[in-house]
């Protein structure tokens, strides 16, 4: 197919391999990401500014961005210092995320911002957030245990539970869709989700009741792909079908009729990261009528993620 109109679902490291290889494939790109981020230094600057969660946005503008690399490597300089810091501090701060707050303080909106950063960096597609509003998330560990802000998640801030986490809600539930996401999605010949963090990156999308609807009423062809390893605080020891469960469980359904799943075990992951591969559980799959398509779709050079250019290619395979 020529051009097709793909969407990714998220808005992390995941879909940012993703994208560095589709657009390749296609000029018609939408991004629709998770608005839950409250972390690092973009949360600081939601805090600072009363903004929209900058960072995932200007993450996938950088990817799909078509601007000569001196511009381009703007979007992705970081100020030297703590990103974990005060709020008021240029101390790790993103210049990225500088400039579109910047850009919301000219045009007076965030959304309008956006849309001029898209033009300034030449991005072949579009950055869409998956809500109307700022949303947040909480969670509950499998011990029972709440757990509010998605960096608390993120990053396992929390005392007790080693046994991962069981649900992940929305704050505001009611959350709404745009209607360019929407859009974007009914229209679309592929709707990609994940890889990226399960409960604190995708679920949060999927969330969003009018993502769930669009989806359903797409014609398009709906990939999952399945993280190629386990964060160990996040999806410890989870396989395949235990992904598939958390989507079930969270949207009642599975939503997808493919998944991409990696197979290629052998490079060493970094041991200080204590990260492990997730394991395709082939028997467990067979009871959810899904084209499974596998393969060796692993970074050799890092491998708690995708290589851009192999799965980028199975991807356009099933198309």
């Amino acid at each position: 197919m020529k051009n097709p109109k793909i969407v990714c679902l998220g808005g992390g490291i995941g879909t940012i391999n993703i994208l560095k290889g589709i657009k390749k494939y296609s000029q018609d790109i939408s991004v629709v990401c998770s608005m839950a981020d409250d972390g690092g230094s973009g949360g600081r600057l939601r805090r600072l500014f009363s903004v929209p969660p900058p960072g995932d946005l200007v993450n996938c503008l950088a990817a799909l961005s078509g601007a000569p690399e001196n511009l381009k490597s703007l979007l992705d300089f970081r100020f030297k210092g703590n990103r974990y810091g005060r709020d008021d501090s240029i101390e790790g701060q993103k210049l990225g995320n500088l400039i579109l707050v910047a850009l919301t303080s000219i045009h007076g909106n965030f959304n309008k911002a956006l849309k001029e950063a898209e033009k300034l960096f030449s991005c072949h597609g579009k950055i869409i957030p998956a809500t109307k509003e700022n949303v947040s998330i909480w969670a509950k560990t499998i011990d029972g245990k709440k757990v509010f802000r998605e960096e608390t998640i993120d990053l396992g801030k929390y005392d007790g539970s080693t046994k991962g986490l069981a649900e992940v809600h929305l704050q505001p539930e009611s959350a709404t869709i745009p209607l360019e996401a929407k859009k974007a999605i009914e229209e679309a010949d592929l709707i990609i989700a994940g890889p990226g963090d399960l409960y604190t990156t995708i679920l949060p999308v999927l969330l969003v009741s009018g993502v769930r609807k669009a989806i359903k009423k797409s014609k398009a062809k709906k990939i999952f792909i399945v993280n190629v390893a386990n964060k160990p605080f996040e999806t410890p020891n989870y396989c395949v079908a235990d992904y598939l469960k958390a989507v079930k469980t969270h949207c009642d359904e599975i939503l997808f009729e493919y998944l991409l799943i990696n197979k290629n075990y052998s490079p060493k992951m970094p041991k200080k990261l204590n990260y492990q591969y997730v394991v395709f559980d082939k028997k467990r799959l067979k009871k959810l009528n899904l084209q499974v398509k596998t393969g060796d779709f692993v970074d050799q050079s890092f491998p708690l993620y995708h290589d851009s250019g192999k799965i980028s290619q199975a991807i356009m395979n099933i198309l």
